[in-house]
C-alpha cells in the first residue's frame, strides 16, 4: 500500500476566546490523502478550512491527534528541524498584495526561500527560470510588487513557492481575488505546473469550479468535522452528506474553462 501524502488521525484543535470560552475549530478529523492525487478542501465560512491548512503547513499544533507527511509525523518545531518539510511543502496565500514584501524586488522575493532554506546554486538563473515558468518576462526581476497587476503578483507568489522545488503546493483561496479572465489563466498555469513539475495540489476554495477543474478528491468540512470525503466526481454529482448538498446548491459551480 502506498504511503499517503498527508494522513490525519483524530485531529482536534480549539482556540481560547475571551472569558475563557473555547471555540472548537476541528474535531476528530481522520483523513488520508493519496500521494498521487490533488485535494480540494471546501466548506462554509467557519467550517475549519483555514485551521486545517495551518496544521498541514505545520504552522500550528493540534491539541490532540497526529498528522503525518509521507509517513513522517509533523508539528511546529525549530526551523532547522522542519527544513526538510519546508522544502517539500510550500504555500500560496489568497492575497499577493499582502503576502509579497512591497520593499523587495521580485528577484529578492523569489530568492528568499532559497536563502532561508540554505539552498545553494545559481540563484539568479533560478529566478529567471521561474519567472519564465509562470509566464513573466525576466525583466520583472528588478521591479517591486507595486509595478504589477493582481494576476501578475500571484504569478510572482507562485514562482516564490516553486523556488525550493517542492513536491506539494498548498493554496488558501489562491484565485479568489482575481477577475474571471485572469482566474482562468492562473487555473491553466497551476494545471500545467502540476503536470510538468510533478506537483501535488492541496487547495482551499469557495469556488467549486476551481476544485472541479484542478482536484481529484475533495474533503467537505462542516462545523469542524469531516462531513464527506471522496472523488470530486462522486461528491459533486451524488453528495452523501447534508453539508455537501447544501454547499452544492448554495454555490453553483462557475465555468472555469474557456472565455
Amino acid at each position: 500500500m502506498n504511503t499517503p501524502l498527508f494522513e490525519l488521525q483524530g485531529v482536534h484543535r480549539q482556540y481560547r476566546m475571551h472569558r475563557g470560552q473555547a471555540r472548537i475549530a476541528l474535531h476528530g478529523i481522520d483523513l488520508s490523502m493519496p500521494a498521487d492525487r490533488h485535494l480540494g478542501i471546501i466548506g462554509e465560512s467557519g467550517a475549519g478550512k483555514s485551521t486545517l491548512l495551518r496544521l498541514l503547513l505545520a504552522l500550528e499544533t493540534a491539541d490532540s491527534g497526529q498528522i503525518w507527511f509521507r509517513g513522517k509525523e509533523i508539528a511546529p518545531a525549530a526551523a532547522r528541524e522542519l527544513a526538510w518539510f519546508r522544502r517539500e511543502v510550500q504555500h500560496v496565500a489568497q492575497d499577493p498584495a499582502s503576502s509579497l514584501n512591497p520593499r523587495m524586488t521580485v528577484a529578492d522575493i523569489i530568492r528568499e526561500p532559497l536563502h532561508c532554506l540554505r539552498i545553494a546554486g545559481n540563484h539568479a538563473a533560478r529566478v529567471t527560470e521561474l519567472l519564465t515558468a509562470v509566464g513573466l518576462d525576466s525583466g520583472a526581476a528588478k521591479h517591486k510588487p507595486a509595478a504589477f497587476s493582481g494576476g501578475q503578483r500571484q504569478r510572482i507568489a507562485i514562482a516564490r513557492a516553486l523556488a525550493p522545488e517542492p513536491s506539494v503546493l498548498i493554496g488558501d483561496e489562491p484565485l479568489s481575488s482575481l477577475d474571471p479572465h485572469t482566474k482562468v489563466q492562473l487555473l491553466e498555469l497551476l494545471d500545467e505546473l502540476a503536470a510538468t513539475r510533478n506537483l501535488r495540489l492541496v487547495l482551499v476554495s469557495h469556488d467549486l469550479g476551481v476544485v472541479e477543474r484542478l482536484c481529484d478528491d475533495v474533503a467537505v468540512l462542516a462545523e469542524g468535522q469531516l462531513a464527506e470525503f471522496g472523488t470530486v466526481d462522486t461528491v459533486f454529482r451524488t453528495p452523501a452528506s447534508a453539508a455537501s448538498r447544501q454547499l452544492l446548491s448554495a454555490a453553483p459551480r462557475l465555468p472555469v474553462a474557456g472565455s
